[in-house]
């Protein structure tokens, strides 16, 4: 066999996206260059790493073996180069975290300055939903995970970065002229939901189920952009993170609607399994948070309780 270490970074792309298109996008390549690696390397064994059924990819048993054999030996590529980089005196190393997708609007704020202070730090962060996001934990694939509701399943030690309000909202047009709205008017509100597993949509049905309220569904998307995207063009009204729509509401596109008992309110937390090992990055990290959490929330976010 004469397979080369890109063929194998390739092949491992390929079998994460499940797709060549994606794969490619990924790796900053053409479609072309893809696919001809991939034939290239599938010419060194007998047995099939992938099959196409029905125009879709899928990754053999024996592709999954080599994905994983694959994905090893990248890690110890790392490893050589961070340990290089260690005896020169400097922080390096993989910083691993996944996110529930309304994090996107405040983990950069939590990381930039640690990356401007560490730059030989490599980041890779995982945005997803919920469920996703507490099984990357689970099978210890990131060194911490940042939600807003805390898993029951999983023992876990977290550090509170800040509050997370959610709000009732309506685009500018729809008319709530009231000061106040009994909790009730939210079983004839066409309501516009994020997808089983989000966290958002958790606390929503949470929110109904405590107070015996029927909820009366509009649609289901799959992101908090989309969700904001149709209250916008008034396709219904949707509960949402006052982090996620600030400039909407400063904008005027989006405007709260105020219910009794809202906004539902949790914490983000940044968490990580009990009894985890830390790499020296990790733990650099997170005594990096413990130091100026209070101070990046404070610059960065002391607008939160405006609404």
């Amino acid at each position: 066999m004469n397979y080369t270490l890109h063929q194998l970074q390739v092949f491992l792309k390929i079998a994460q996206c499940l797709s060549i298109t994606k794969a490619a996008e990924e790796l900053h390549l053409t479609q072309p260059a893809v696919s001809i690696q991939l034939k290239n390397f599938q010419a060194q064994f007998d047995i099939p790493l992938t099959e196409i059924i029905g125009r879709k990819l899928y990754v053999t048993e024996f592709g999954k073996e080599i994905a994983m054999a694959a994905e090893k030996i990248a890690n110890e590529i790392h490893a050589i180069n961070y340990k290089s980089q260690a005896f020169q005196g400097k922080l390096s190393g993989r910083l691993k975290i996944s996110i529930v997708s309304t994090g996107k609007y405040i983990m950069p704020n939590f990381l930039a300055d640690f990356l401007h202070l560490h730059p030989d730090v490599e980041l890779v962060l995982d945005v997803t939903n919920k469920s996703k996001v507490i099984k990357s934990l689970e099978k210890n694939e990131v060194d911490f995970s940042l939600v807003s509701i805390l898993p029951e399943t999983l023992q876990i030690n977290r550090i509170e970065l800040m509050p997370n309000r959610l709000f009732l909202v309506s685009n500018s047009i729809t008319a709530f002229p009231e000061k106040s709205y009994d909790k009730k008017i939210l079983e004839n509100i066409p309501l516009i939901q994020r997808e089983n597993g989000s966290g958002t949509r958790q606390a929503l049905e949470q929110f109904m189920l405590s107070n015996r309220l029927k909820m009366r569904k509009k649609m289901e998307l799959t992101s908090n952009e989309a969700v904001k995207q149709a209250v916008i063009a008034g396709l219904g009204c949707a509960i949402m993170p006052s982090i996620g729509i600030k400039n909407e509401i400063s904008n005027g596109s989006l405007h709260i609607i105020p219910i009794e008992g809202l906004p539902i309110e949790s914490t983000w937390n940044l968490i990580w399994q009990k009894n985890k090992n830390f790499s020296p990055v990790a733990q650099a990290y997170l005594t990096y948070l413990e130091q100026f959490k209070t101070e990046i929330i404070k610059n960065k976010f002391n607008w939160v309780h405006n609404y």
